[in-house]
């Protein structure tokens, strides 16, 4: 029995399964760790470029919310219900895949259409609180990609970690000890099978 319990594979059979799978253990190791790497850098990107994204949401819903306020003080409420049009913005996202993970890699805006037979806007304020609500939307789209983005890679990263983790300091050790038990129950056997052939071959010299 290995130490960990488990009966040892026996025989020269039994070694070359052990050193097979131990290898392709070792090599499974390291390219979930070459894939940890990378998802790791991907997430940082990620990361990044949502914090980026994040302060211009920010600026463009603070410059939305001015134009708004003022324009609702020009016009009152009724002008802002009369100046939103029926369409609603279209948010279209592209996907991309790294290492088997699915996330969104980019996002296209198409802002609302208003029908001819719709109003405008009554007052340049609501006219340019459109344009920058617009502007607010495609930077909050901007952010909710990267965001997801790094929250599915950051999912996958832990995962992968995970696994290397079982790999390094479980499967792996656990296959060198097995390894190690069936080597040298193999040299011990060897050991005795030469005792013995001396031995026959001295008493053959009798």
């Amino acid at each position: 029995m290995s130490p960990q319990g488990r009966r040892v594979a026996a025989g020269r059979a039994g070694r070359l399964r052990l050193r097979r799978g131990l290898a392709t253990a070792l090599r499974g190791a390291d390219l979930l760790e070459r894939k940890l790497r990378l998802l790791l850098d991907r997430e940082r990107t990620a990361r990044r470029a949502a914090e980026d994204a994040r302060r211009v949401w920010e600026e463009k819903l603070a410059d939305a919310d001015t134009w708004l306020l003022r324009g609702v003080l020009l016009g009152g409420e009724r002008a802002l219900a009369e100046a939103a049009p029926a369409d609603r913005a279209r948010v279209d996202i592209r996907w991309a895949a790294l290492m088997g993970v699915r996330h969104p890699a980019a996002v296209e805006c198409a802002a609302p259409i208003r029908s001819p037979a719709e109003p405008t806007p009554s007052n340049t304020a609501l006219a340019h609180a459109e344009t920058a609500s617009r502007a607010a939307v495609r930077a909050a789209a901007e952010l909710a990609v990267h965001q997801a983005a790094a929250d599915l890679l950051a999912a996958e990263a832990e995962r992968t970690r995970q696994r290397v983790r079982a790999l390094r300091r479980h499967w792996i050790p656990r296959l060198r000890a097995e390894l190690d038990a069936v080597e040298l129950a193999l040299e011990e056997a060897e050991h005795e099978e030469a005792v013995r052939r001396r031995w026959a071959a001295t008493r053959t010299d009798r």
